[in-house]
């Protein structure tokens, strides 16, 4: 009987340890911090708003066909990497631990959309639907918890952008949309480009037609078997592209600096901080006195000649936190200061009354009548000027003893009338959401004024990224937005959201210019909430789509071995 041996093959080479294996098991995580650190780069003081593109490109290869559980992971990263270094202004003063627990919450909140993405990912038109999933999960992030915290929208980083005229259309979160999609679209069309140049065609499964009918073409892979090419994916893919450009190019005549109601000569005042930190308003009276000096050197320059009288003049938030109702002192140097300009005058205070909470208010100031009316910061910041679950937050840091009595929010929407020009208020924290901003302008305000104290964040780029904010509001909402600021960054806005004049930082100044006044709505400002409900139910029924598709795919096996 006679033996065959079969030939021994040859061994495989076996890989070094840390070979191979390294960058396929450490290149999607250091793709997805990199798409992240890409987000940040693309937003103020910087201004390279075109980042976001190849950011949202690549986020898009880290997430594609992931499971949900490395989506989630992958979407994490994405999100420490875009938010550690945005939000490190929030550990400015009070050390690491706030702002690193601040960050890793909300990039949870990117870290359930990395899941969104991954899900939806092999779906046709993904692009638009992983688009809509972001938006979603900015939506999330901006009401809970706490209210929300929408601060790193990336529509806030497109102030320069090219896409802004799209905030007039649908607000943030359409010029948002735009801006994810756009990237998206971008990994897309070099998907299928690479994929065509392969022979491969396209290896999305996204139906269950693989034989080439319904209008798709045959490629001829390299072993000579056919995979369809299907139109449908590369016009989605370049259409995730040109619309979003084209969208915005369309929107430029809603994008409109004109006077229609005339002008106002407006004056914002920076009367600076003794020092920087938390501990600025340790020397209220300081404070409050440099805004009045301030004040007063504009009005002997205005009887100079050297500056026009303006109509009326806009004190920042914290200007005064001495309370002119209960200190007599305080308000006798306000009234001083109005009475000097003799014009209205709206002035920031900290109301403190016997009992209740305390009250961050904006107060009319008349130069004849004294304060005629007050508007109640009704959406205020917690951790800041409220301490939820004080005791548990005591543990992990003693600065929340700061807040020694926790501000209230208002309930009135802010709109003053000064000497005939309807002015919308939001003060500070509150231009980082949508309603705050807009019902001011539906309520009849004919331009906006963000006061603000951003003395206990330094020279950090907090002050950018929220100057950033309002340059969007105008455009969204076509209004001149004027930023009062106690120690800078103080600005004057056009409703295109050109910055016509703004103060260095840390330096006592006056601005005083005309700003246009205008009535019309744009879009944005008529429709509301709708765009974002829009997008979001996009992005419902892409994640059901995409769940009851899984559920079908695990169920055919069984079915075939049935």
């Amino acid at each position: 009987m006679s033996t065959t041996i079969a030939p021994v093959e040859p061994a495989e080479p076996v890989p070094a340890p840390g070979g191979r294996r390294w960058p396929r098991r450490f290149g999607r995580p250091g793709a997805a911090v990199l798409s992240g650190l890409l987000l940040f780069a693309s937003f103020p003081p910087r201004p390279l708003w075109w980042l976001a593109l190849p950011g949202f490109a690549l986020l898009g290869w880290t997430l594609r066909g992931r499971r949900p559980r490395a989506g989630f992971g992958l979407g994490f990263l994405a999100g420490l990497g875009f938010l550690l270094p945005l939000l490190k202004w929030t550990g400015e003063e009070v050390g690491p631990l706030p702002w690193v627990a601040l960050a890793a919450v909300s990039a949870l909140f990117i870290g359930a959309v990395g899941v969104g993405i991954a899900a939806v990912s092999r779906l046709p038109a993904w692009p638009v639907l992983a688009a809509a999933v972001w938006i979603l999960g900015e939506a999330a992030r901006a009401r809970v918890p706490f209210g929300g915290f929408p601060w790193g929208k990336i529509a806030f980083g497109q102030a320069d952008g090219m896409f802004l005229p799209l905030a007039a259309v649908g607000g943030t979160p359409v010029l948002g949309f735009a801006v994810v999609l756009c990237g998206f679209g971008l990994y897309e069309v070099v998907r299928q480009v690479l994929a065509h140049r392969a022979g491969r065609g396209d290896d999305t499964d996204d139906t269950d037609d693989t034989d080439g009918t319904d209008g798709t073409e045959r490629a001829v892979r390299g072993d000579g078997a056919a995979r369809p090419v299907r139109r449908a994916a590369v016009a989605v893919a370049a259409l995730s592209v040109l619309v979003p450009v084209a969208g915005a190019l369309a929107a430029l005549p809603l994008v409109d600096d004109s006077a229609e109601d005339g002008t106002a000569t407006v004056a914002a005042i920076q009367g600076n901080v003794p020092r920087l930190g938390l501990d600025f308003n340790a020397q209220r009276r300081a404070v409050l006195d440099n805004h009045a000096k301030r004040t007063e050197q504009l009005a002997a320059d205005v009887k100079a000649g050297k500056e026009p009288l303006p109509d009326f003049v806009l004190w920042p938030e914290n200007s005064s936190d001495l309370d002119p109702f209960r200190n007599g002192d305080a308000r006798l140097v306000i009234e001083d200061a109005v009475k000097a300009i003799g014009v209205p005058t709206v002035v920031g205070s900290v109301l403190s009354p016997d009992t209740g909470k305390l009250r961050n208010s904006l107060i009319e100031w008349d130069p004849e009548k004294g304060p005629v009316a007050t508007y109640d910061k009704r959406h205020v910041q917690p951790f800041g000027e409220y301490i939820p679950m004080r005791s548990f937050v005591r543990i992990f840091s003693s600065d929340v003893d700061r807040v020694r009595r926790d501000f209230g929010p208002g309930d009135k929407v802010g709109v003053f009338d000064l000497a005939g020009t309807k002015v919308g208020l939001a003060t500070c924290y509150e231009a980082a959401f949508d309603w705050a901003v807009r019902d001011t302008v539906t309520h009849g305000a004919q331009m906006i004024t963000v006061p603000s104290n951003n003395a206990t964040f330094g020279r950090s780029e907090m002050t950018y990224q929220q100057l950033a904010m309002s340059r969007v509001r105008a455009v969204e909402h076509s209004r001149a937005v004027v930023v009062p600021v106690t120690s800078g960054v103080s600005a004057m806005i056009m409703p295109d959201g050109k910055v016509v004049d703004e103060t260095k930082m840390f330096t006592p100044d006056a601005l005083v210019r005309e700003m246009p006044l205008r009535s019309s709505q744009t879009p944005a400002t008529r429709m509301g909430t709708l765009p974002e409900a829009l997008l979001a139910a996009i992005a419902v029924g892409g994640l059901g789509w995409a769940g009851t598709r899984a559920v079908r795919v695990r169920r055919r096996p069984a079915a075939d071995a049935g």
